[in-house]
């Protein structure tokens, strides 16, 4: 897929998030080329209109300079973006925006690129930081359909030990994660030796649009099933819960959206 990209200044780069737990979002880019088929951001192209979700990347030239701000509060890099997708390796926004900013802010990085290991000399400058993969496992057919665009399995796991060998704080985003197909226990037994924690999160699938929908109901239809299905739904998270506490790593909760945002604590009482 050929990506338009779109050079603009922006007025500012902080922004204050609506992901709970988050104060603030830095979004060099808007836009991402992995072109995830489940992902929620896609409601961007809601009110702009430069086309097919994946299709274009809109470049904020002057981030490197709005970067210096020190704001209080946790900063997330990125959310509607992947800070290190393709186009990153010949622009380095992302690399100069974290050599401009404020250091004494608190950052907290996350992407599914193996390119993220380039930038370990800056990250170290930081007081506080910590640095995530997003790993799902897909592999085979499930990535062909759901994430074709993205780095592999492998590479992911790999940058993570290398950042955790770095001796920099890092974390695994399980994501998403879907009935039937997302292996949680495989995946945090792969990479357990060298994430600090976990976050977990249930595929997001009413943000994750029309066409995924369908594709996973005639695909996945026992995996769409779970997630429509109230009773269902609370069956698979209870065994989820069950699951993870059993691995005995560090996590707080589970992110799930089936009425909207809510976190399930892994000590929640009464539930279930």
């Amino acid at each position: 897929m050929k990506v338009r990209v779109i050079k603009r200044r922006a007025k500012s780069l902080y922004t204050r998030s609506g992901i709970p737990g988050v104060e603030w979002a830095v979004n060099q880019y808007a836009g991402c080329a992995f072109a995830c088929e489940y992902c929620y951001a896609k409601f961007l192209t809601r009110w702009k209109d430069h086309g097919r979700w994946g299709s274009w990347i809109e470049v904020k030239t002057n981030a490197p300079d709005l970067a210096r701000k020190h704001v209080s509060g946790s900063v997330v890099m990125s959310t509607v973006s992947d800070p290190y997708q393709p186009i990153e390796a010949e622009l380095k926004l992302t690399r100069n925006v974290l050599r401009y900013m404020d250091k004494r802010n608190e950052l907290s990085v996350l992407t599914k690129s193996p390119l993220v290991t380039r930038d370990i000399d800056l990250f170290k400058e930081f007081r506080t930081i910590e640095v995530g993969l997003t790993i799902n496992g897909f592999r085979g057919r499930e990535k062909r359909l759901f994430e074709p665009l993205t780095p592999v399995h492998e590479a992911r796991v790999n940058a993570l030990k290398e950042l955790h060998e770095a001796g920099l704080k890092t974390y695994v985003f399980v994501s998403p994660i879907i009935p039937e197909i997302t292996d949680v226990s495989a995946i945090v037994e792969e990479t357990r030796g060298f994430a600090d924690y976990y976050f977990f999160e249930v595929l997001n699938l009413r943000a994750s649009g029309r066409e995924f929908q369908e594709l996973l109901r005639d695909e996945y239809p026992e995996s769409y099933a779970v997630l429509i299905e109230e009773d269902a739904f609370e069956e698979f998270l209870w065994r989820l819960k069950k699951e993870i506490k059993a691995l005995g790593v560090k996590a707080e909760g589970i992110e799930t959206h089936r009425r909207g945002w809510e976190f399930v604590g892994l000590e929640s009482p009464g539930w279930r």
